[in-house]
């Protein structure tokens, strides 16, 4: 008599253990200090010289580290999901081209200049 009624008992405690937690999908959001991945390329990239460029709402600008000088600056489009065309103007040559990026990885953006020049930006944290 005693096993059967451990056995009513456990079989009830783990029932309830069931249906008082919510299903996976129902949880409350995480208050852990996961940041939230990037999508696009909306932010502040680098090249491996460690010069800067910024991506902020339709808007490219690119600087140098030492002392934050513009160094060009034009707009950008997003092509798609993930191909964005840039126009800028270089301030220093006082020149504009076309420069075509591919996000080959949320931290990662290939580009190839209209004068076949290439470079990678990284995605700066």
């Amino acid at each position: 008599m005693k096993i059967r009624a451990s056995l009513v008992l456990i079989a009830a405690a783990t029932l309830s253990a069931c249906v008082s937690s919510p299903p996976p999908d129902r949880l409350p959001p995480s208050s852990g200090a996961q940041q939230p991945r990037a999508t696009g390329v909306e932010g502040s990239w680098a090249d491996p010289n460690g010069i800067v460029s910024t991506f902020q709402a339709g808007t490219f600008t690119t600087r140098s580290t030492d002392s934050n000088s513009l160094l060009a600056s034009g707009n950008y489009r997003n092509v798609s999901p993930t191909l964005v065309e840039i126009n800028m103007t270089s301030l220093v040559r006082k020149t504009t081209s076309r420069v075509n990026c591919a996000l080959v990885t949320p931290n990662q953006l290939n580009c190839t200049q209209d004068s076949g020049a290439q470079f990678s930006l990284a995605r700066r944290s």
